[in-house]
Parts: C-alpha cells; structure tokens; sequence
C-alpha cells in the first residue's frame, strides 16, 4: 500500500510537470488550437465529451482485457508445451521464429478483412502481438534451470511433467513476468491499431473521426483516455507481481 501511495505521488508530479511543460509550449510557439490544442482546451474536452468518450473507451477497454488474457493463456500454454515435448520444440519452435520476423501490425489490415470491423478483429490483433513475446520469454525461463536443480531432478529420477511443474515452472517465473510486463506494454498499441485499420468503434476509430473533421482537442482527449488505461492497466500488474514476490519472500 505504501508502494502504491508513493507510486500516485510520482505519477501526480510527472502529470503536473508534463502538463505545465505542455502549456509553456503551446504559449512560446503560438501555434493554432487546431495544431496544438493547450490542457484548457483538452480538459474541456474530456468534460464535454465525457459520454462519448466512455463509449469508445468501454469498447477499447473490453478487446484490450480479452486479449490480453486470451494472448497471455496461449502463450504459457505453448510455452509449457514446447519444454515438455521435444517433437512440439522441433516442430513449432522454427514456425514461432519465423512468425515473430513478421510485423503483427502488418497483419492486421488481412485480420480485418477475414474478421470484419468489430471486436473479433481487434482481440486477434491484441491476442498476437502479446501472445509471442510471452511466449519467448517464458519458454526460455524453463529452459534455463539452474544446474543444481537439474541433478537434483535427475537423482530423484522425476518425470518430465513433476519435472516442469515443481522445478522449471517456479524457476521460470521471473521471466514469465518480463514477458507480461512486456505484453502490458505493447497490448494498447496493438488494439488502437487494429481500430485504426478497420472499426466502427473504440478510442482508436474515435481518434480517426476527430482528427478528419478538424477536432483535434477530441483528438488529444481520446488520446489521454487510452494513456490512462495503459498506466491502469501497468500499474495493475505492478502491484500484482510485487504481492507475488513479497508472499515467495515470507
């Protein structure tokens, strides 16, 4: 709880600076709200706004968290797979390389194509571009188990499975965490991209709409809004994974 007190503090204080050094630049360049629209002009916004805004915003908020968790089970899924079975490492591992050297944003335009201009396409995009970073991350954390552990497994003469599941997957926890710090990072991105591509809704299309009709203040207000649930959604998963490593500490 202090942690997150002194995190809000922070937070706070980089909003003020970052909205005062905001001010000062609109003020000393004089360049037309149309262009740079000052925090006065986007607070009104926000306020005016503030049904429209919720609406998208529940809709980008939605495709964001199924994704997200859809993305995140596939991965330590497949994860879990490759280091149980050598035949799954031989066959998926060459496929998973060569489909990570392929821009998942890149595939987005075809996403929506096959799955249309709702929800289904954005889950897809958001589910992809998390799916391999967990994926990689965790999947090396199994396989680097430290040499004690492994003649410990050995001795004891463990299966595969008690193998995975008593030695590798606590061990491997750290770097399941680097990829879903990873994943919580990326997934705001990929979801307004694929409203980008092709949506009737979310903040992302309401961006779009905003920007061609010359409303820039509703432009920077959808903006801002998706800016916070990407620090909600951060900050979330921080304090989750410091209550984890405090409980593995007592």
């Amino acid at each position: 709880m202090r942690w997150l007190s002194t995190s809000l503090m922070r937070g706070l204080l980089a909003l003020g600076f970052a909205l005062a050094l905001w001010q000062g630049v609109v003020w000393a360049s004089g360049v037309p709200p149309f262009i740079l629209p000052g925090p006065g002009r986007v607070g009104t916004s926000l306020w005016t706004n503030a049904p429209l805004l919720w609406e998208h915003a529940r809709f980008t908020a939605a495709n964001l968290a199924i994704g997200l968790a859809a993305g995140v089970a596939l991965g330590v899924a497949t994860a879990l797979n490759l280091a149980l079975s050598p035949g799954a490492r031989l066959l998926l591992r060459p496929m998973l390389i060569f489909a990570q050297a392929v821009p998942v944003f890149a595939l987005a335009p075809i996403i929506t194509l096959w799955l249309g201009y709702g929800a289904p396409s954005k889950i897809v995009v958001v589910m992809l571009v998390i799916y391999f970073p967990v994926t990689s991350a965790f999947f090396d954390g199994l396989m680097r188990l430290p040499a004690p552990l492994n003649d410990l497994a050995l001795m004891m003469r463990a299966t595969p499975l008690r193998r995975l599941f008593l030695l590798q997957l606590p061990n491997a926890l750290p770097a399941l965490a680097s990829g879903l710090r990873l994943a919580v990072v990326y997934a705001p991105f990929a979801v307004v991209i694929g409203e980008w591509v092709g949506s009737s809704r979310g903040l992302g299309y309401l961006m779009l709409m905003a920007n061609g009709r010359g409303q820039t203040d509703l432009m920077f207000a959808a903006l801002l809004v998706l800016a916070a649930q990407s620090l909600i959604l951060f900050s979330l998963f921080e304090a989750l994974a410091r209550g984890r490593m405090k409980k593995a500490g007592r």
